[in-house]
């Protein structure tokens, strides 16, 4: 049930999780995450950790283009929650082809099987039923497991006792009422893209609703004048409702944009809530914010009298382009 995961989430940080065949890791200066959906998640959470961390985050087919002497120095990190998710097994079989150091982190499926096979490194997650969104946090240790960042492992493991779910359901509750009968549109700053780009697929998995997510500054220089709202263009805008990501931590300048765009928003009548994110630590903050996008958006399919845990269209689609 999608609201036990929400309210067990803090839990997943007691997991601790092993590497097999951990003694073929070595020391690496990039990273190339295969991943598609809830499975490359957390990988668009390690930057915020270390915006210098080299990770590029391949969402499709293959392997993304770098030159040889890059890879040489790259571990190929495949994630599949199910381990059978065809755009990372393509492109771990590349890598693996290709002779590159590959590692893969699954709860079973095929991209485990493989794993074991070519007796490379791999972490398996524990498979407790839950859907892949709602698995980030196993899959962000499992993630910090491999690059060896025990600080961050550490940081995350204490959100166990520090994060309450069911504090923040009210906060979901509440939202999830304002925004019935609206299309969300999700802003935050160009740094917590990944915050922003999950709340979106909460209200589009769990919600089974429209949703939307852009940036500032960029959003600044295109996006918000399609929301400069005319008699004539009014009808077009009357179903969006925007979502605010405030972080204090945010550069100065972009703190300003947003409280700026917000004035200019309501002054054309466009419906705007504030979610400020709160916490002594980042991924306090950051995981704060994401329980109250996953209360919200169950509360919104309860609202639509919608199923908010599978996928059914998802699975559609996949038979279909399997046949």
């Amino acid at each position: 049930m999608m609201r036990d995961a929400i309210k067990n989430f803090h839990t997943q940080f007691e997991y601790e999780p092993k590497v097999a065949n951990g003694e073929k890791l070595k020391s690496y200066q990039k990273y190339v995450v295969l991943g598609m959906g809830g499975s490359h998640l957390a990988a668009d959470l390690l930057r915020l950790w270390d915006p210098n961390l080299d990770v590029v985050v391949r969402s499709d087919y293959g392997l993304p283009p770098l030159s040889d002497s890059d890879w040489e120095k790259t571990l190929v990190i495949a994630s599949s929650y199910s381990g059978n998710t065809e755009e990372p097994l393509d492109g771990f079989q590349q890598a693996q082809e290709q002779g590159l150091a590959v590692a893969a982190i699954a709860v079973g499926g095929e991209l485990l099987r493989l794993a074991k096979e070519a007796k490379v490194p791999y972490i398996q997650l524990p498979d407790t039923g839950i859907q892949p969104r709602s698995a980030l946090g196993f899959s962000l240790k499992a993630f910090f497991k491999l690059l060896g960042e025990e600080t961050a492992l550490s940081e995350l493991t204490s959100l166990a006792e520090i994060l309450n779910p069911e504090l923040l359901e009210k906060e979901g509750h509440d939202l999830a009422r304002i925004l019935k009968d609206k299309v969300p549109v999700i802003y935050a700053s160009a740094r917590n893209e990944a915050i922003a780009y999950n709340w979106k697929i909460k209200f589009n998995e769990t919600g089974k609703i429209p949703a939307f997510y852009n940036v500032i500054p960029e959003l600044n220089h295109n996006e918000m004048t399609g929301f400069d709202v005319k008699e004539s263009s009014r009808h077009l805008s009357e179903k969006f409702h925007f979502i605010f990501l405030k972080d204090d931590s945010d550069y100065e300048r972009n703190q300003k944009r947003m409280h700026v765009l917000k004035k200019l928003y309501k002054d054309r009548s466009l419906p705007v809530a504030e979610i400020t994110f709160v916490g002594r630590t980042l991924y306090e903050k950051l995981f704060r914010s994401l329980i109250i996008a996953d209360w919200t958006a169950l509360y919104l399919a309860e609202n639509y009298g919608l199923e908010s845990e599978q996928v059914p269209m998802v699975e559609e689609f996949k038979s279909l382009v399997q046949k």
